[in-house]
């Protein structure tokens, strides 16, 4: 098996190109398993400047084809060009891949380095594609370790403490703007009920702004200032709570937004400046508001221009702690792929032993001597399979894991299935073929031999 990913991020396109790649972000991965045998497990994640595919494909040689299914099924959902997707998205394989992920998730590769929110939608990325059922064992264990280390980037450096999000730096641009940097002074309406509206609302809350309304058109606005604070709006007294508003944030990315005719309309008479945050990849307000007069307009873009840069050693730590997490995570991988390697060579072994066994058994019948003679046999093939273990682990962590399979071919003509097998002494039933009760073998260290990845 092996990982790969295709990234697409506001480092290398446009965040408009980023918005239309998403679109049908939520049903890739299950329609991808279902149209590709190349694709043996995904995880799609989606976030405001960044879409991200993880995979998992049977053999290196079905990569490609996996990578072709997957632009095939963007290209349809977004309704893209084959080969304008197929540019925009850059492929991982091996350890480029959780190196990748693992910096993502630390906030290394944000437009706000270091900021906080990303690890939580790592998180919820993996949580979804667990849910839906196309999240391969590699890639569980993939995005789980890229959690754990986002977590020790955030309690071993600076990073952690500066608390910095895509939001806050918004929020430290709208003081910037504002005549009265007082937010305890200020109305703010918040589009959306996800992720980044509830991380606005804390960070409003941190500000002293207690003055906050709510509307979301699916109507989960209510349900949602029920857990934390604020008035939930709707159709009717939305255009009431935006006139009077100082700040209108939009974290929702539904398809009805605030045009700018409605806006200059709404606030005809508003004697107050409106500053309007934009944090939706797909645009919750018209770009033309930022046009109008009294309306300041901040974006993704104007967030990133203005993210403080962090210090070169904090930046050195995160970076040293990503890499060692990395190189950890691909040695234990590599050290996994030689399991199927260890359990067909155990298994050949105790098929001859078994097969051997039947013969004592036929001649002198199930005798204390044939099951001493099946005591040592089973304790003496421990032993004998002990090195060939440990040379197949210790390849396997110098990449050599592919010599180890041909080796074993070349030698006893085992072929070795690609997936973990879960692996069993012998044929069923082999070591019950005697009702003689078996003494318990102890196999000593030399017989700790691992079965399953």
């Amino acid at each position: 098996m092996v990982l790969f990913s295709l990234v697409a991020t506001h480092a290398d396109i446009d965040l408009e190109t980023v918005a239309q790649l998403s679109t049908g972000a939520s049903g890739l991965a299950t329609s991808a398993l279902a149209g590709s045998p190349a694709v043996a497990g995904a995880v799609v994640l989606s976030t405001c400047n960044r879409f991200e595919i993880y995979g998992e494909a049977p053999h290196p040689d079905a990569v490609d084809a996996a990578r072709a299914a997957l632009i095939t099924q963007i290209s349809g959902a977004s309704g893209l060009g084959d080969q304008l997707v197929s540019r925009a998205f850059s492929t991982r394989t091996g350890a480029e891949v959780s190196q990748h992920l693992f910096a993502v998730s630390s906030g290394l590769d944000s437009a706000v380095v270091g900021e906080r929110e990303i690890a939580g939608q790592v998180r919820r990325a993996l949580i979804t594609a667990q849910h839906e059922g196309t999240a391969s064992s590699g890639l569980v264990r993939l995005f789980q370790a890229a959690s754990k280390t986002a977590k020790d980037v955030g309690a071993q450096t600076a990073l952690g403490s500066r608390g910095l999000s895509i939001v806050s730096v918004a929020l430290d641009l709208a003081t910037d703007l504002s005549e009265n940097p007082d937010w305890s002074t200020k109305k703010a309406v918040v589009f959306g009920t996800g992720a980044y509206a509830g991380a606005t609302m804390s960070l409003l809350r941190e500000r002293g702004c207690t003055d906050v309304s709510v509307y979301s058109s699916s109507g989960r606005a209510p349900g949602f200032v029920a857990t934390r604070g604020g008035t939930a709006l709707d159709e009717d007294t939305l255009p009431g709570a935006i006139a009077a508003a100082d700040v209108m944030i939009g974290c929702s990315g539904s398809d009805s937004r605030v045009e700018a005719e409605d806006l200059a309309r709404i606030r005809a008479t508003a004697p107050q400046p409106l500053i309007a945050i934009d944090l939706a990849l797909t645009h919750d307000f018209d770009p033309a508001v930022g046009e109008l007069e009294g309306v300041e307009l901040l974006t993704l873009e104007s967030v990133r221009l203005a993210a403080p840069q962090e210090q070169a050693e904090s930046l050195a730590q995160a970076s040293a702690i990503v890499s060692g997490a990395a190189s950890a995570f691909e040695q234990e991988r590599e050290a996994r792929s030689v399991d199927s390697a260890i359990v067909a060579l155990r298994r050949h072994t105790m098929n001859v032993l078994d097969a051997e066994m039947e013969k004592v058994r036929a001649r002198h019948g199930c005798t204390a001597a044939a099951e001493e003679v099946e005591f040592a046999l089973r304790r003496m093939v421990k032993q004998l399979l002990h090195i060939p273990t440990v040379r197949a682990r210790e390849l396997a962590a110098n990449g050599q894991q592919d010599d180890y399979v041909a080796g074993l071919e070349a030698l006893y003509g085992i072929t070795v299935e690609p997936s973990p097998a879960a692996g069993a002494l012998g044929p069923a039933g082999s070591e019950a073929a005697c009702p003689v009760e078996h003494a318990p073998a102890n196999p000593g260290p030399a017989g700790d031999i691992r079965e399953t990845a």
